[in-house]
Parts: C-alpha cells; structure tokens; sequence
C-alpha cells in the first residue's frame, strides 16, 4: 500500500460516512483504496447477518470490500454464493491473498472463518477480529491466543466502528511511513 504523506492529526468526522475526514481526502484523491476482506459466518448461522452488513457498509468507505455477500439478509446457511464448494473456496483465497487487511466478526464461531483467519495469518495480512462477550461462550483459543490477530470485544455497533476505525487507521499511519 502506498500513500501520501499527511498529518496524522485526528480529524473531524465527515458527517455523512463517519469516516475521519483525512481519510475521505485521501479516498477522494485515489491514495487510498483499500481492499478489506470481510469474514463473517455463513454455514454456521446467519443470525449475524445485519451486524455484517451494517459493518460492510461502514468498510466500504475506506475502500472495496472483498467478501461483502457474507452481509447480504438473503444469503442463507447454505451458502449459495458460487457454484460450487470449489468455486467458493479458491475466490476467497485469491480475495486473502489480494486484500490490505482482514475484518472478521467472530461471535459465531465458523469453521470457514477461522480457516480464512489462518490463511490470512500465513500470508502476513493485519486482521482485526471483532466479537461481542456472550456469556458461556469464550473467544476460540486460537484466535485468543493468536499473536498474528488483533481482538477486539464489542457491545454495540458503534463502539465496533470505532475500534474498525482505529485499526484501519493504524495501517493508514504505519503505510505512510513504511
């Protein structure tokens, strides 16, 4: 990733993404369009689904969202989002592959999204997994105890856009030095 030098002054919020307006600046001149792979359970349960979309959403502002089906309400546990298994599968490890960083809501424990966390981890993506504290139900202790992988507990969507903020802008900042 490579973008331009700015100040790394916080900065108002635009009012109509709540995206910090440095970054909106940067968007709007091309130096900054991030690819952010979302993961989100799909076979494992859908009962998360507007809390994807409502984060995909949030995401798109800082660039193309790779992934973005897992927020659709009319996907279903069956996971019609390909042809086949195959298909599936292989897209979404050229989507890891292509993508500047990892957002992954973690409240429901998924198969699939720990296997893409484990890919992302190989391939040295920064990832930030985000969940909400369900009693009875612990954070899987490999992506606790992960040191590749950012975590985050949330309890409402706000503080989970904060916290999706803040990590991005940390890869904005390290970028412009690096």
């Amino acid at each position: 990733m490579a973008f331009a030098s700015q100040s790394s002054a916080t900065a108002p919020e635009d009012r109509r993404s709540g995206c910090p307006s440095d970054i909106l600046d940067y968007k709007g001149r091309g130096d900054v369009n991030l690819k952010i792979y979302f993961a989100g359970s799909i076979r494992a349960g859908r009962d998360d689904a507007s809390v994807y979309e409502t984060m995909i959403t949030w995401l798109r502002s800082f660039g193309e969202v790779l992934a973005e089906h897992v927020g659709d309400p009319a996907l279903s546990e069956t996971g019609n989002d390909g042809p086949n298994d195959r298909y599936i599968h292989d897209r979404d490890i050229a989507w890891l592959s292509a993508c500047d960083l990892v957002v992954a809501e973690v409240t429901t424990p998924s198969l699939g999204v720990g296997y893409e966390l484990g890919w992302a981890t190989i391939l040295g993506k920064p990832i930030l997994c985000l969940h909400r504290t369900i009693s009875g139900r612990p954070l899987s202790a490999m992506i606790a105890g992960s040191p590749g992988i950012q975590r985050a507990a949330y309890s409402s969507l706000d503080e989970a856009k904060t916290i999706m903020e803040e990590f991005i802008g940390k890869i904005i900042e390290g970028s412009r030095r690096g």
